[in-house]
């Protein structure tokens, strides 16, 4: 897809997740909009995928460590055909496999993720899986900058260094706030890009919902010959949805009828915007 095309795809995406947090009445409505983005990025671009053999053996890997925000990712498997759409209607139901948190009983679901501070480790053991057995596949990682307080976070980082995994690219979600407010009041994580340097990773900054940025950034990596990569991706908290926008509160916040109605209209308004301009 051009840069359009994934501008216009990430809006599709925020549209189809609110309607599903709101039918559900339940879900992470702000760093699923975060995330949307790098998301699209990378379902639609970057990863190799065959969603009809979800199992293939030179598919690049995807772990979403930020297990909670699973909405955006949820609509974009079942967009690309790894389950059926209609099955989006079930989300946060009794028995449903589309649960609030990502689940390997659904095709294109890596592992069951959700407990903060485990993604990245998974992912250092993918890479090193794949280095070892002279794999060509990419492992990428997608965490919350709220996890960047877990201590498992950084022995992961330590040991992604040391094995000189340049096949693994992580993706801090940036947003600044979470459950409980500013990242920076809950525990203070800066200067957060040096410290990843430090530890020995390549550290790339962007900003994570301008979607050229975001692909540049994906697409270069490894951008340093035996070093992992750390994106980090400086994103809005409910991004697309003006009054949702670093707003703490939208977290998990469902939206009214009312606030649907609304976000459904400014993104239409944006997706008109895009339509207008030229191709990248």
């Amino acid at each position: 897809m051009s840069i359009k095309q994934l501008k216009m795809k990430a809006i599709d995406i925020r549209c189809e997740l609110l309607q599903m947090i709101h039918r559900a009445k339940a879900g992470h409505t702000g760093g699923s909009l975060s995330n949307t983005d790098v998301l699209t990025a990378l379902y639609y671009r970057v990863m190799k995928l065959d969603p009809q053999n979800p199992k293939w053996d030179e598919r690049d890997r995807f772990i979403a460590s930020k297990g909670h925000a699973v909405e955006s990712l949820w609509c974009i498997l079942a967009d690309k055909g790894f389950f059926p759409k209609e099955e989006l209607s079930t989300f946060s139901q009794f028995g449903t496999r589309l649960i609030g948190h990502p689940n390997n009983k659904v095709p294109g679901i890596e592992m069951n993720t959700g407990a903060l501070g485990h993604g990245l480790s998974i992912s250092v053991g993918m890479a090193l899986a794949a280095k070892r057995d002279h794999k060509g596949y990419r492992v990428f990682c997608l965490m919350g900058d709220g996890e960047q307080a877990e201590g498992s976070v950084w022995e992961a980082a330590m040991a992604g260094a040391h094995y000189k995994l340049d096949n693994l690219t992580a993706i801090i979600d940036r947003n600044k706030l979470q459950i409980s407010g500013s990242t920076e009041d809950v525990m203070g994580l800066e200067p957060l890009e040096e410290k990843w340097a430090a530890f020995g990773w390549q550290v790339v900054s962007i900003n994570g919902n301008e979607m050229a940025e975001v692909v540049a950034a994906l697409e270069a990596a490894p951008t340093v010959k035996g070093k992992p990569t750390l994106i980090m991706a400086n994103t809005t908290k409910g991004k697309g949805i003006s009054f949702a926008e670093n707003v703490a509160h939208w977290h998990h916040h469902v939206p009214s009828d009312e606030e649907l109605a609304l976000a459904l209209a400014e993104l239409a308004a944006s997706k008109q915007a895009l339509l207008s301009e030229k191709e990248d």
